[in-house]
């Protein structure tokens, strides 16, 4: 049990493809009883992709729950197992046609802890090479290549508001862009 709560009766109202959706009724440590909803998630991985010293890649993808177009880095669900780089340099090859010769760790973040578990685990590649895209039918992709200063632009406008994909580049640039020098040659 968690620090916080005391007790928890749960509820599984479905166990799907993106996690297991509960209703729980907790007593907190205060004596209050509570009904959560929650998901909890198998964790991810996201990866900011680096084209020469001054560009990366992002994608803007449609999200139907938000029915709108989202700039985002590569990002993915962990498979049973999998450990998180395998994950992001896997998703870095779907989603993009690449694969890095350099994975460099940059932490990792809770995305919404009031309804879900989730924790994704963020990451820089660098020399990209081709590899072989594979998305699926249900993702809608486009690859643009942005200076640092579009980057910046754009996140000060708002129009990248998608949080991995803040927490990475926010993160990035605050260990100096391009030199984090904690990578790992991969291959």
């Amino acid at each position: 049990m968690d620090d916080g709560d005391r007790g928890v009766a749960t509820r599984v109202l479905n166990d799907g493809k993106i996690g297991r959706f509960c209703v729980e009724d907790v007593v907190l440590d205060n004596g209050h009883e509570v009904r959560f909803e929650v998901l909890y998630h198998p964790g991810a991985a996201a990866v900011l992709p680096l084209l020469g010293d001054d560009h990366v890649l992002l994608l803007r993808q449609y999200r139907h729950p938000i029915r709108s177009w989202l700039w985002e880095i590569p990002a993915g669900k962990l498979d049973p197992g999998e450990e998180a780089a395998d994950c992001a340099l896997r998703e870095l090859e779907e989603e993009t046609g690449y694969r890095a010769a350099v994975l460099e760790p940059l932490g990792s973040v809770r995305t919404a802890p009031g309804f879900t578990d989730e924790l994704i685990h963020l990451y820089v590649a660098r020399d990209l090479r081709p590899g072989r895209l594979g998305r699926g039918p249900g993702e809608q992709i486009e690859m643009h290549e942005l200076h640092r200063d579009q980057l910046l632009a754009m996140i000060e406008s708002g129009e990248i508001n998608d949080a991995k994909t803040l927490a990475a580049l926010f993160r990035y640039f605050l260990r100096g862009g391009n030199e984090i020098g904690r990578g790992r040659r991969l291959g």
